[in-house]
């Protein structure tokens, strides 16, 4: 069965400023890159965030949706203010979804949904793996 996040793919009309866009945002630069395709290792798991030029994308997307991801961080506020001040769009507000679990949705600027959570199950993972 399912045992883990292994990889997270966006798309991004224009590939190279989707490539500057996530080193920024990230602070590092993409470990595997060959044409169309960049991906960084990411996180306590090292989980892959990859962007792939959005030519090879199934379908025709005209608004951002679809299944969302979201990624723990450690302070919301300042990682959805960093996003803002990138140039990423507010999808939806911080909402906390339950004690311990606080949510925030912004879509980059290519497109994609990308969400941030605080969450208290990540936190125990984490705790128990070290």
């Amino acid at each position: 069965m399912l045992r883990g996040m292994a990889t997270v793919t966006y798309y991004a009309e224009d590939h190279e400023a989707a490539k500057a866009w996530y080193t920024e945002f990230l602070g590092i630069e993409p470990y595997f890159e060959r044409p169309g395709y960049f991906e960084f290792r990411i996180g306590d798991y090292q989980h892959e965030l990859g962007v792939i030029d959005a030519r090879y994308a199934p379908g025709q997307r005209t608004e951002p949706g679809g299944e969302i991801v979201r990624w723990h961080v450690d302070d919301l506020e300042a990682t959805l203010a960093r996003l803002l001040e990138l140039g990423a769009k507010e999808f939806e507000p911080i909402i906390e979804r339950g004690p311990g679990f606080v949510t925030a949705t912004v879509v980059d600027p290519f497109g994609n949904v990308l969400g941030i959570m605080t969450n208290v199950h990540y936190l125990d993972v984490l705790k128990e793996r070290s």
